[in-house]
This record gives C-alpha cells, sequence and structure tokens, in this order.
C-alpha cells in the first residue's frame, strides 16, 4: 500500500492527536513526512516522539517556506493545526501548491479570510476536510439520528446552553484565544463547534443573528470590582497559587511544549486570567434564524462549575431533549491549578473519555418521554475521535448520518459566530448572507 505523505503545520497540543493516529493506527497508509512550525523546541516534541516508536524524524521547515516544503517533500496532504488566523493563508498556499488540507476548526475566523479559502478551492479543486468531532460523538450521532428519522417531526426551534467550566472556561483566557484578532473570540473559535451540530441536526442554513454578549467574569476590570487584588501575572511562580493559575511545571507536556519553548517566540501560555489584554466575551447569547424555518436559542457561560450542554429540539410532532454532564466539578487540588473529576483528561481540560452523565429523551405529541440509548466508546468525546481518525486516515465510507465535514461546513459554521460578531459591535440583527461569502449567498 502506498502511504499518503503528510505535513503539519502547527506543533502545538493539539498536534498530539494527528501525529499519534499516523504513527501508530494508520502507520501502514500514511507518513508524516515535515513538520512547519517556527519554534524549534516545539517542533522537537513531536520529531523525538517519532524517532521514540523507531520512525525517521520529519523535517522541520518555516512557515514561509510551506510551498516549498510541499514540493520538496512531496507532500500529499497537510494539516493545520496552527493558531486561528493563520488558517485562511496555510490553506489557501496548500492547495495552490496542490496538497488537500486537513484543518481543524475553525476553518478561519472571519469572512474576508472565508473568501478567500472559497477562492482558492474553485480555482484549484482540491480538498479541504473539516475535523468536527462533536458531529461522531455517539451523544449527538443519536440525536441526528433522532431528527433524521422524522420522530419529532418538522423542526421549528432549538434551545442550546453550553457550559464551560472554571478548568477549561479558564483555560481560553490564558493563552491567545484570549485575543479575538487571533480567534475570533468564542463565538467562532469554539461555539463553531456548536453551531455546526446545529447546522448538521436539522439539517437547514443559517441565515440570520442576533447576538449580546460580554466579558463579565474574567478581565483586569472584573477582578478589580470584584477586589480581587494584585495578582501574578502568570501561573508558573514560586510561592502560593490561586484556583485559576496553570503553573506550567507541573504537567511534564506542558512544559515541554510551551515553557520550554517559550525562549524562542516569547509566547506565554499561562497568563492570568484576570489581567489585561482580554478583548474576547465569556457571557454570549445569540438568536440564530434559519433558511427552513427553525430558530435557535444559545448561549455560552465560560466560568461555570460545571461543564455540559443542553439542547432542546421541538419539532411539530414532539420533542427531543440532550443533556450531557462532561465534568460535574471542579476542585482545588495542590495549589497549581484546579483538579477535576475522573471523567476529564488531558492538560487544559479540553476533552472527556466517558461524560459523566448522558440522557437523550423523546417524547411524542400525546405520548410519554422515552430515553433512546446511547452507545459510548473509550477514546475522546465517547468514542468519536477514533471514528474521525478513521474517515481522516482511512477515508470516509457510506455515512447515512452525514458526519464526514468540508470547507462548506466548516464556512456555514463560523458564518453564525461571524456574523454574531458583527452583532455585538453594531447592537443589530446581521444577515449572514451579507458577509461576502458566496456559498452564504444561497439562503433565502
Amino acid at each position: 500500500m502506498t502511504r499518503t505523505r503528510y505535513a503539519l503545520v502547527g506543533a502545538g497540543h493539539r498536534a498530539q492527536m494527528y501525529v499519534d493516529a499516523i504513527s501508530t493506527t494508520y502507520a501502514d497508509r500514511a507518513e508524516l513526512v515535515a513538520i512547519c512550525e517556527p519554534n524549534p523546541v516545539r517542533a522537537a516534541v513531536y520529531t523525538d516522539l517519532l524517532a521514540s516508536r523507531g520512525l525517521p524524524a520529519p523535517s522541520v521547515w518555516s512557515p514561509d517556506r510551506l510551498e516549498e516544503l510541499i514540493r520538496d517533500e512531496r507532500v500529499d496532504r497537510v494539516i493545520i493545526c496552527s493558531r486561528d488566523d493563520t488558517h485562511a493563508d496555510m490553506i489557501v498556499r496548500s492547495l495552490r501548491a496542490d496538497a488537500d488540507v486537513v484543518v481543524e476548526k475553525p476553518l478561519t475566523i472571519d469572512a474576508e479570510k472565508a473568501a478567500a479559502i472559497e477562492a482558492a478551492v474553485a480555482e484549484t479543486g482540491r480538498e479541504v476536510v473539516l475535523t468536527f468531532n462533536y458531529r461522531y460523538a455517539p451523544r449527538n450521532s443519536a440525536l441526528r439520528q433522532v431528527i433524521r428519522d422524522g420522530l419529532i417531526g418538522q423542526v421549528t426551534s432549538i434551545d442550546f446552553s453550553w457550559l464551560l467550566d472554571t478548568h477549561h472556561g479558564a483555560d481560553y483566557f490564558r493563552r491567545w484565544h484570549r485575543e479575538k484578532e487571533h480567534s475570533g473570540g468564542l463565538l467562532v473559535h469554539k461555539s463553531s463547534h456548536h453551531f455546526d451540530l446545529v447546522n448538521w441536526w436539522i439539517g437547514q442554513r443559517p441565515r440570520r443573528v442576533f447576538a449580546s454578549g460580554a466579558l463579565r467574569f474574567y478581565g483586569a476590570e472584573n477582578a478589580a470590582a470584584r477586589g480581587l487584588g494584585e495578582r501574578a501575572a502568570r501561573g508558573t511562580h514560586d510561592g502560593d497559587h490561586g484556583p485559576f493559575e496553570l503553573d506550567l511545571r507541573g504537567d511534564d507536556r506542558l512544559r515541554a511544549l510551551y515553557l520550554d519553548a517559550e525562549q524562542h517566540d516569547g509566547y506565554l501560555r499561562d497568563r492570568d486570567v484576570f489581567g489585561p489584554g482580554i478583548t474576547i466575551e465569556d457571557n454570549l447569547a445569540l438568536v440564530v434564524d434559519y433558511s427552513g424555518g427553525a430558530t435557535l436559542s444559545y448561549s455560552l457561560n465560560a466560568h461555570a462549575p460545571w461543564e455540559g450542554y443542553r439542547v432542546a429540539v421541538n419539532g411539530t410532532e414532539g420533542r427531543a431533549e440532550l443533556e450531557v454532564v462532561e465534568r460535574g466539578a471542579v476542585l482545588v487540588g495542590d495549589g497549581l491549578h484546579p483538579v477535576v473529576d475522573p471523567s476529564a483528561t488531558g492538560a487544559g481540560g479540553s476533552t472527556s473519555l466517558r461524560p459523566v452523565s448522558e440522557r437523550l429523551l423523546v417524547q411524542r405529541h400525546w405520548t410519554e418521554a422515552v430515553e433512546i440509548p446511547i452507545e459510548s466508546g473509550d477514546s475522546g468525546h465517547g468514542g468519536g475521535d477514533e471514528l474521525l481518525l478513521a474517515d481522516v486516515f482511512a477515508g470516509p465510507v457510506d455515512d447515512p448520518l452525514g458526519r464526514p465535514a468540508d470547507w462548506t461546513d466548516g464556512v456555514r459554521s463560523i458564518a453564525v459566530g461571524i456574523a454574531g460578531n458583527r452583532s455585538l459591535e453594531t447592537g443589530l440583527p446581521v444577515a449572514v448572507g451579507e458577509l461576502g461569502v458566496a456559498l452564504l449567498s444561497d439562503a433565502p
């Protein structure tokens, strides 16, 4: 079997999932031949990992030489895990250098960059795969099946609340995500997952968005208003630590990827969540109208005591309710940073092996509610990560649920967040079709 030649753009924490897949499960069909990463220490984490597994070390390149990398290393596909605001440039350049692309969500952070990707795909005819792993989580697939089977009839409205706790949610306010110019804010970086789920669940396209929200918990002004007093500028320091501080010395992986690497680029992974310079919101609410007549009411809170989500889908023949508790509590641990309950895995608290609890109820008119079974696996997102990686590296198979996603799904998911950001700025509803992306103009 001829192995597909991959290049990795961005060697941060999220890249681990792809490097592991290439070097273990899919080593017979994939090989990582190059890493595009400006920080030599961070790149070395992955070159050393591959060497420890008996595999050839990939070459290391700077981002300004991406086209040369693709040509000289004969790259077939580029996996992009770099900072969100760099995605579009890396996608467009990869496509024009004759490589297909696999990209982490979000596709990009603004309408102009989305239009550039749209033009490059039309110009080159090459493939852009979006890795929306939440589609593959069994509980979300089960809700998709319920709606697809018509058990609640035509969807009329959705109520969707997502809670990020003070372990996971706080982490967005320590790193580059805290700056909207780099992440698009949580409406784009985080909520694009959720908007994609809604688009996919109901099979309709977002049409109009009205948003409200603000930075109400994190940040220097809120800390001053609550009398929190003076704080260290970063979590890695000697002495006592508060529960919102992250000491990079307490996690070998974070130390290797960030603390040991910061001398080369000055990037601090452990900034104070109550410090200055935060330009994103931590409380958000949206109303979204859809092309088929449905309306979404959505909220995001980034400082909750537990983590999970509740979604209710109303239809002409009944209602489906999904409740997921991904982490039941955040507990203060050894003084370095919060510890979490046993369902959590991974530095930064971004993934759970299994939810603490999950329940999907369907209640048709004139009947009692029925609980729908959910079969979860042991890998990330209830087994969803394994299914996603199989589609990425082995190729998608016929899927009646339509879980594999491409750039068009990526555009429609970020369109809600981009329109939401414009609505926050203007105080007015924003029509998705007026964002300047041709794909979005097809929503009536």
